[in-house]
């Protein structure tokens, strides 16, 4: 596991920016963020729109991953989760957390600098969640700790809830299924479940420590940023890089409309399933251009970003 750790810090040695401490600073923040060109939170993440957010909850996770495959970012994704509110969709922006198994000689300075010079009190499990503000998602890396690992029950779950709206991303096992799953929307992705929970007393017994916030993360398969869009649904979850969140937007919502059209077009038998499956031909592009201008207002997507597409179509 500390691997993965030393080969991020000497990247970023390397880069002349060295990370102190357990929070990024600002500097560093934007230096590994250099494609976003939108607003930040004062912390220096990057803050992708809430108008995109919403508009990212009727993506796919395949039209996010095509997206995302032809930008050549291949390790966005990752699958296999345990799910509360498996129905629903995740969608927000990332707040990391990166925890070790624990060491006591870690955790000790550790503690002494939270609890003095940044002025954080209570356990460090609770120190990243006192920093969530509305639409963020929690995304924590638990290295898969399982019995005796879980840091997230039900009151930590209500607090996440409260601040965010949202749930979490948890590479661990959590507890207090039952408890969570009375949150209502609190959709959450999490690897397993133990009734167990974790110890974090440096002069006992100690199972965690926190070694970062808001730092480069992985997650499975997955290469996470803090400000990454969050889109979790039917069992997967992928981080979408914020200067691509409105490319994955706008072109789910163009293959969003095609399908439609294809799909109309081929119940009232004007085309083959050839010609829908094919590149259209001029025809077929007209009858589509057509077909969004008098359908306009009942389309499943936003009049103005039907226009939009219209003003700027090249096919």
């Amino acid at each position: 596991m500390i691997h993965r750790y030393t080969l991020i810090t000497t990247v970023l040695l390397l880069c002349g920016h060295m990370l102190s401490g357990q929070q990024i600073s600002k500097e560093e923040l934007l230096f590994l963020t250099p494609e976003w060109k939108g607003e930040r939170f004062a912390d220096g993440r990057p803050k992708v729109p809430d108008a995109i957010l919403n508009r990212m909850k009727l993506v796919t996770l395949e039209e996010a991953w095509a997206v995302l495959k032809g930008d050549n970012y291949k390790h966005q994704y990752d699958d296999g989760w345990m799910m509360i509110n498996p129905d629903s969709v995740l969608v927000g922006r990332a707040v990391t957390a990166i925890f070790v198994p624990g060491r006591p000689d870690i955790h000790r300075v550790i503690d002494d600098k939270g609890h003095t010079k940044d002025k954080r009190v209570k356990s460090q499990n609770s120190w990243t969640i006192d920093m969530l503000v509305k639409r963020d998602v929690y995304v924590v890396d638990q290295f898969g700790a399982h019995e005796d690992g879980p840091t997230i029950g039900d009151n930590l779950g209500n607090s996440i809830y409260t601040k965010t709206g949202n749930g979490i991303v948890y590479d661990g096992a959590i507890r207090d299924i039952n408890g969570l799953k009375e949150i209502g929307s609190f959709t959450s992705f999490f690897r397993t479940y133990h009734p167990s929970h974790h110890l974090n007393n440096p002069d006992g017994e100690l199972n965690t420590t926190l070694v970062g916030i808001n730092k480069p993360t992985r997650i499975g398969k997955a290469t996470v940023m803090p400000g990454d869009v969050v889109l979790g649904r039917d069992g997967g979850v992928i981080f979408i890089p914020p200067h691509l969140a409105e490319k994955v937007v706008k072109t789910s919502e163009v293959v969003r409309l095609r399908d439609m059209f294809g799909h109309q077009r081929l119940r009232e038998q004007m085309y083959t399933p050839g010609q829908i499956d094919s590149r259209w031909s001029d025809e077929i592009e007209k009858d589509f251009s057509k077909w969004l201008n008098d359908h306009i207002n009942e389309l499943p997507v936003p009049k103005e970003q039907i226009q939009e597409l219209l003003k700027t179509r090249t096919w």
